[in-house]
């Protein structure tokens, strides 16, 4: 009994120690100096206020709360101490992003935090659920403007996610009464996991839109950098945040670096971005109205 009460107090200090780490590391800081000075003179301070015997006496031992004050304060600035060095990490993984290759390179763990990191900077709240390991699940859950996406992030390289999987997180969906999903995979989707997330709330991201959208946060400050207040905007679709939230750029060809073209299917005028390399290169991007990147098709589907 005294064990089982002991196991689940250490992980309630784990956890908070947990939670304090999961926000800016300015937030540790003040925390702990708050704790400091209400445990080291608010304690004492209060009761004595009222008078009484009882109010003299915890004024007096005012200094015997001083151990507990310095304890609390450890342990704040220690959750702030990890709080900075996993911002750090963060901005690191994803400063040092080159290319496709760079984004398999990583761990499973580091590539979930990449895409994370990449929605931070959008200005979206990110926690890191650590529930869907190696396999799947859901890896993070993005908040902003009251809405919530379920994200899975699949590194798989050479492996094409099916539609089992899209089916599966749009189950999570409704289990946990999410806004929408989003599944960011490497190696692309088939082509029935793309015709079942079509007109749901499920967005897609295979890895040269991933990387695009990486490339297109590079250099810029995150939530977490700089502790303030996140930003709202009309349009909170996170596919609209891979896609730039701000300005449509010209992408360059995943397959061959040249600079590509906006043009527009004759059948159904949907707009796509083409390698200006066509017909010797066919590789294509899809786009919304704004000509912001969506995801990439496969080579030779929207060619005019």
């Amino acid at each position: 009994m005294v064990r089982r009460r002991g196991n689940r107090m250490a992980r309630g200090k784990q956890g908070a120690l947990d939670a304090l780490a999961a926000w800016p590391w300015p937030v540790g800081v003040g925390a702990g100096v708050v704790a400091f000075v209400a445990i080291r003179h608010g304690i004492a301070w209060w009761p004595g206020q009222a008078g009484g015997p009882l109010g003299q006496a915890m004024g007096q031992q005012a200094h015997a709360f001083a151990p507990l004050a310095w304890v609390v304060l450890g342990l704040c600035w220690l959750a702030a101490l990890v709080s900075w060095a996993k911002q750090r990490h963060r901005r690191r993984l994803l400063e040092t992003r080159t290319g496709l290759d760079s984004l398999a390179a990583i761990g499973w763990r580091d590539f979930e935090r990449l895409v994370g990191e990449a929605f931070r900077r959008q200005g979206y709240a990110v926690e890191e659920t650590g529930l869907g390991g190696a396999d799947g699940g859901i890896d993070l859950i993005l908040r902003r403007d009251g809405r919530r996406t379920l994200v899975q992030c699949k590194q798989w390289r050479r492996q094409q996610v099916p539609v089992n999987v899209v089916r599966e997180m749009f189950g999570l969906l409704a289990h946990h009464r999410a806004d929408a999903v989003l599944i960011a995979a490497l190696g692309g989707f088939t082509p029935d996991a793309a015709r079942f997330a079509a007109g749901k709330p499920i967005t897609l991201i295979d890895g040269p839109a991933l990387l695009a959208m990486v490339r297109r946060v590079q250099g810029e400050p995150s939530a977490a950098d700089t502790a303030a207040p996140l930003r709202t905007e009309a349009n909170d679709d996170p596919a609209a945040a891979a896609a730039g939230a701000r300005h449509a750029t010209t992408p360059d060809c995943p397959r061959c670096g040249t600079a590509m073209v906006q043009r527009a299917n004759r059948a159904t005028r949907a707009p796509f971005w083409g390698c200006a390399r066509y017909p010797s290169c066919r590789q294509t991007v899809a786009a919304d109205a704004s000509g912001f990147v969506l995801s990439t098709l496969p080579a030779g589907e929207g060619t005019p």
